[in-house]
């Protein structure tokens, strides 16, 4: 099997609705809803109910697709917005409720939904399906933002042990590292570029070993 059908983008295959695409919309407006009621009925509770609801919606529709075979870009960029839209009004709600967390929860939320918002759908630029496989393009940028325990720390981290010890200094001390992690992950990415695909096809033009599938990109990759 070459690197183009275990990882790469089949544009035949891109579409909106697939088993995955409808768990992201499903998780996206639970949560959602979950989350207007917590702030309605000022109940924490039910704000760490939405925040599990998109955690396991998150893993769970990933799960699915790579299960069913149904990955695509289409949902792979959904994914990406719907974890800003869920994320957004947990925190928010919690910042309300805990004033003395607003500035390291602020911090989170401007690297989340800028810095990080950018790193993840510039695998666009590339051939791969998705950020999970930009391992491909550069492996230390995706060990940085995309290995389990990278995500974990972004998503969870600041939150949960910020709450779990009560101090403020624990979620601002994750939360400016995450802030310099991710800089340091945009330097690297601009130093190798954003080129733009050149072919119309993935199995046309992508590499069939570990290079960045692009001219002018290659042996960037720390593999």
């Amino acid at each position: 099997m070459t690197l183009v059908e275990r990882y790469g983008a089949d544009p035949a295959a891109e579409r909106l609705w697939t088993p995955a695409t409808v768990i992201t919309f499903v998780r996206t407006i639970a949560s959602l809803a979950v989350a207007a009621l917590a702030v309605v009925r000022r109940d924490e509770h039910l704000l760490w109910a939405a925040l599990g609801i998109y955690w396991v919606g998150d893993i769970l529709d990933g799960a699915v697709a790579r299960k069913l075979g149904c990955e695509t870009r289409i949902g792979a960029v959904l994914d990406i917005l719907c974890d800003r839209v869920n994320c957004a009004p947990v925190y928010l709600g919690l910042a309300w409720l805990h004033h003395d967390f607003v500035v390291p929860i602020f911090i989170y939320l401007f690297q989340f939904m800028t810095i990080d918002a950018f790193l993840s759908i510039a695998f666009l630029a590339w051939w791969v399906r998705s950020p999970n496989y930009f391992f491909e393009v550069d492996r230390t940028i995706f060990t940085w933002n995309w290995s389990k325990p990278a995500k974990a720390v972004n998503s969870a981290a600041v939150v949960v042990l910020m709450l779990l010890t009560g101090s403020m200094w624990v979620g601002l001390v994750i939360a400016l590292a995450l802030v310099v992690l991710k800089v340091v992950s945009l330097r690297r990415l601009l130093a190798i570029g954003l080129p733009i695909p050149s072919f119309t096809g993935a199995a046309d033009s992508a590499p069939e070993t570990g290079t960045t599938g692009t001219s002018g990109a290659a042996g960037t990759s720390d593999r």
